[in-house]
């Protein structure tokens, strides 16, 4: 858990746990905080390593089962690092029926990664969705929070290029 995720080391342990702390301090005793502590671990770590999951449990009063279990079943909270370009393809039905699936395998190809992966240089982690609501502009993919649309599987592996 020492440098931050793109390896840069600008993050320590030390100012990791410091952050923790002010989360803790600030829903100290608040009722139904489960989740926005998560959320804030996540931000300041990029995930949600066990050995954080278990201080949040401690820390809280809350058992380690019901922690992992909310984790787990919300999709916005991750257990693995992830990349620093998070590229999602939609996979909705405009977008499946003008090709997203040879988009994804262009990507898929590119990043030598497959769907939920992440590039062991923590660059890129590959994902789909059911649908980012840009179907006019199918098919689309997001690369952090830019949308691309009118997409080919060689636009789209071009496209990665500005991100690395």
């Amino acid at each position: 858990m020492g440098g931050c995720q793109c390896g840069c080391e600008h993050k320590t342990e030390q100012t990791e746990q410091e952050a923790l702390k002010k989360v803790f301090a600030e829903y100290s005793g608040v009722k139904g905080a489960l989740i926005p502590v998560l959320q804030q671990a996540q931000e300041i770590y990029g995930y949600l390593p066990k050995e954080v999951m278990q201080q949040i449990s401690k820390e809280m009063g809350i058992p380690f089962s019901k922690t992992f279990g909310v984790v787990t079943f919300y999709s916005q909270f991750h257990l693995k690092p992830r990349g620093r370009n998070i590229i999602r393809v939609c996979q909705g039905t405009a977008c499946h029926v003008r090709g997203a699936s040879k988009v994804f395998n262009a990507v898929e190809q590119k990043l030598g990664i497959g769907r939920n992966e992440t590039t062991e240089d923590l660059r890129y982690t590959l994902e789909t969705v059911a649908c980012l609501g840009a179907c006019g502009l199918a098919p689309v993919m997001m690369v952090n929070d830019q949308t691309h649309g009118r997409l080919t599987p060689d636009k789209a592996a071009a496209i990665l290029d500005k991100y690395e």
